[in-house]
């Protein structure tokens, strides 16, 4: 597949990262910077082509004509735009995926058509970065929480601790602890390995467990693995950029939320926005500050300004001065494993959570959603199976017949409004949206040759 990258800045070079090591994709990327662009070819295998991400000749030297796929992902939501409108117009590119920051754009809908801007797929990182922190502060005690079938579905990662009462167990006991549920143990990552677990693992304290449940019983099968904690009240937001901002409207209504703005003007335009939230003018690394406004009784501190090493330091500090749990944006890659191993309880990655709406849309079969993991060397897929027995390698045969690369387990399947956690001798129809667990991305190749319907791709 030939993918034409725009933009080639933290999310634009992830998407590069990600795309170019899948050995079925030809990459080439476009950006304005010269240097960033052979520091990128230096350590990918990709085509890098310098100029105007719009510019008709800039895009007809980077392929437009031949291109499967272009992913528009520069800092400028007009940029961005346009060339999705060149693509389409001048090289009639097939798929047309657009970063798109701006609420006012996001929001009318209308403007997105073939006959308007023809943009296939929006994009907005900010957006997605901000749903992913509303499910951790609603679920306080998860590391990830990752929706699957339109919600109806949830993967969550929890780390045991000695509280859970399946700590020290073997899964088995699973089904004796909680009866009257369906869920099941997707995979357990100990020592930073991870291990497909069996009936008789036991799961010891510090694993990191992803579980797969219906949305109803998620906090039933987190209590199985560490003590529950109280739902989170208080919450204090440090930066009044778009994921500031978008969070503390979320949360407004059922939180009490604080937002700590370094700017006047823009914490007096971010107050006139907000409805119960209480804005405050400082830096949020100010020990002063955090002390008045009683940062030791918070449940939640995110720490969401555009700079992360001021993210890092401020969560470091809100830790230190008594906050519960404290979150913090990050978006070098290389930063999120060490900061995590520290003082800070979640480090969140743009680039990480952003990478699956773009994977969803480059993968064979009917694939509806990916959640990348574990800095990408695993993932968890939503497919569609279609077809026959005759004609598909998993419609109609049990699960334990079907042949799974090393490494993946199909965890659940979801059939019209029925969740099905997977045993092996559940059978798969066509229309099933079937959940996947893959602990090795590498084989994602052959995990898409099993959707795969006669001789093409649906």
């Amino acid at each position: 597949m030939k993918i034409l990258i725009l933009g080639a800045g933290q999310v634009g070079s992830s998407a590069a990262y990600h795309l170019s090591r899948e050995e079925a994709n030809e990459v080439t990327v476009v950006d304005m910077r010269p240097d960033i662009l052979r520091e990128l070819q230096d350590r990918l295998d990709i085509r890098t082509v310098v100029g105007h991400a719009a510019h008709p000749d800039v895009l007809e030297r980077a392929g437009a004509q031949d291109a499967d796929i272009v992913v528009a992902l520069t800092d400028s939501d007009e940029t961005n735009m346009v060339a999705c409108q060149v693509a389409y117009t001048k090289f009639h590119t097939p798929t047309k995926i657009a970063r798109i920051r701006a609420a006012e754009y996001m929001n009318a809908k209308t403007l997105f058509t073939q006959d308007a801007i023809p943009i296939d797929v929006r994009i907005s990182p900010e957006q997605l970065v901000c749903e992913s922190i509303e499910q951790l502060i609603l679920y306080p005690g998860a590391s990830q929480v990752l929706d699957f079938a339109n919600g109806r579905v949830r993967l969550v990662s929890v780390f045991a601790d000695r509280d859970g009462l399946l700590v020290g167990q073997k899964i088995a006991a699973l089904k004796e602890h909680v009866p009257n549920t369906e869920g099941r143990i997707a995979a357990i990552y100990r020592g930073g390995k991870a291990l497909l677990p069996k009936g008789d693992t036991i799961i010891e304290e510090g694993d990191e467990v992803f579980f797969i449940a219906d949305r109803k019983d998620i906090r039933v099968f987190m209590s199985e693995i560490r003590r529950l904690e109280e739902p989170v009240r208080r919450v204090v937001i440090a930066g009044g950029g778009n994921i500031g901002v978008r969070l503390a409207l979320a949360l407004e209504q059922t939180n009490q939320v604080k937002l700590i703005e370094r700017d006047p003007e823009r914490a007096r335009i971010i107050s006139e926005q907000l409805n119960r939230a209480i804005v405050l003018v400082g830096d949020a690394a100010d020990e002063e500050l955090l002390l008045e406004e009683n940062v030791d009784d918070v449940d939640v501190f995110c720490a969401l300004t555009n700079s992360e090493e001021a993210n890092i330091l401020s969560a470091m500090l809100a830790k230190r001065l008594g906050s519960h749990k404290v979150m913090a944006l990050i978006n070098r890659a290389a930063y999120v494993e060490l900061v995590e191993s520290g003082t800070i309880d979640i480090a969140i990655s743009p680039q990480q959570i952003t990478i699956g709406s773009l994977l969803a849309h480059v993968r064979r079969g009917d694939v509806v959603k990916v959640h990348s993991l574990r800095r990408g060397a695993a993932e968890a897929i939503e497919a569609i199976a279609h077809g026959t027995k005759e004609n598909s390698k998993v419609v109609g045969r049990r699960l334990e017949d079907i042949d799974l690369p090393n490494g993946t387990r199909i965890v659940a399947l979801v059939r019209d409004d029925q969740v099905i956690i997977a045993h092996h001798d559940v059978v798969v129809e066509s229309d099933d949206h079937v959940i996947i667990f893959m602990t090795d991305r590498r084989k994602i190749e052959r995990l898409e040759k099993l959707f795969q319907v006669g001789v093409s791709f649906i």
